[in-house]
């Protein structure tokens, strides 16, 4: 089938050139997250980057004042983000601090004082000093260091089944029972916190649809049903409301949007999202919850402009939006209960870190064959290329 040119507007664009300018997300990731080409995604950057000197871009240019303070907090960022890898690379290597001690001590033949590489290596002096008349402890075996590496990129959330499977991605094969005594052995504990509450308000006079999705949530194909929902997200500063969207083909999170309160033009910029991305044709079944938005005029018209098929839970049952609801609650154990947010922007650049970065690029999903979501997707499209052809 001929491929049909997608067309992006330009808030998707520049929500695009956002992820990689400003929250340090790779071209290649979003690619991947998105569906989009690095081709054009390189194309609107330099566009972008014309806007700030002045030249045509895709949006109004900067004054003078508002490129250096965003050249200013490029760089901070930039230090932030170097000085944590170099902690979470030292971090990795050991189960103790052996490493960084003996950083420090080469250092120090480099006249780098150990009161400033203890403080940057986040270790105690008097811990370093002590620990030269101790004899050294045996690292780590490869195996284990691999494996904590592993736990500490899924955001400390696999068990041992899953980082059986990233393992084994990497050419290292081990058991289960195997994983688990390394983990033990090295503190490693998934995070597991709050309760997941479901907070749908379906008290309102709107008309609700059937339940057409009736829990099929394995369709054969992409862009054959998606489902949708809304959370919330404590910062300092108020609540940040996420409205997302998820093929259930690929588990694959296809839209989203956030914002300080949840109209009903929340959740359509999330399917608006979606549909730029996939360009899914008529008598895609939309699966939610009976919530307002869901049922207002504004979203209902979207539905029925693209020939979308509406599908809504039953009354008090979160069950017939289980795979959604699941999202949410990996999103807050993984990650969103791990942070504390000073305000809703820092908020919003870490939740789409976790969509763009990890959850649909990297992280395993056991119903996906222990495969992200976009190594799903490249995979059924090398065996199906007729049915992945809905993407064009």
């Amino acid at each position: 089938m001929t491929k049909q040119r997608r067309q992006f507007d330009i808030s998707l664009k520049l929500e695009v050139v956002r992820m990689i300018k400003e929250q340090g997300l790779t071209t290649t990731q979003v690619s991947q997250s998105m569906d989009i080409g690095e081709t054009a995604i390189r194309r609107w950057i330099k566009q972008y980057d014309a806007e700030q000197s002045g030249q045509r871009g895709i949006g109004n240019p900067l004054t003078a004042d508002q490129q250096r303070i965003r050249q200013l907090e490029h760089e901070n960022r930039q230090l932030r983000g170097d000085v944590d890898i170099l902690k979470k690379a030292f971090g990795l290597l050991c189960p103790g601090t052996e490493v960084s001690y003996a950083l420090i001590s080469q250092l120090q033949k480099k006249a780098v004082p150990v009161e400033q590489s203890c403080r940057v290596l986040s270790v105690s002096r008097a811990g370093y000093y002590s620990a030269q008349s101790r004899p050294a402890k045996p690292l780590l075996c490869k195996v284990g260091v691999h494996l904590k590496a592993a736990f500490t990129a899924s955001q400390q959330s696999y068990g041992s089944r899953r980082l059986v499977s990233a393992l084994a991605s990497q050419g290292i094969d081990i058991g289960r029972y195997k994983a688990r005594s390394l983990m033990r052995r090295a503190g490693l504990k998934p995070v597991w916190k709050r309760k997941f509450v479901h907070t749908t308000d379906s008290n309102h006079t709107l008309p609700i649809a059937e339940n057409i999705l009736a829990r099929q949530f394995n369709p054969d194909a992409p862009n054959i049903a998606f489902v949708t929902d809304i959370t919330y997200i404590r910062t300092a500063t108020g609540w940040l409301y996420l409205a997302m969207v998820l093929d259930l083909f690929s588990r694959k999170v296809v839209g989203w949007a956030m914002a300080p309160s949840m109209p009903a033009e929340l959740v359509c910029k999330a399917l608006q999202m979606a549909i730029q991305q996939r360009r899914p044709a008529p008598g895609l079944i939309v699966h939610s919850d009976r919530g307002s938005q869901y049922a207002s005029k504004q979203y209902q018209a979207l539905l029925t402009e693209q020939g979308f098929i509406c599908s809504m839970s039953r009354r008090a049952n979160c069950w017939d939006n289980a795979v959604a609801e699941r999202f949410f609650l990996n999103l807050k154990m993984e990650r969103v209960w791990q942070r504390t947010y000073a305000n809703q922007a820092e908020a919003k650049n870490d939740v789409t870190d976790y969509i763009v970065g990890f959850y649909n690029c990297t992280r395993l999903h056991s119903v996906l064959g222990n495969l992200s979501p976009s190594a799903f997707e490249r995979k059924m499209t090398a065996k199906k290329p007729i049915a992945m052809s809905e993407f064009t």
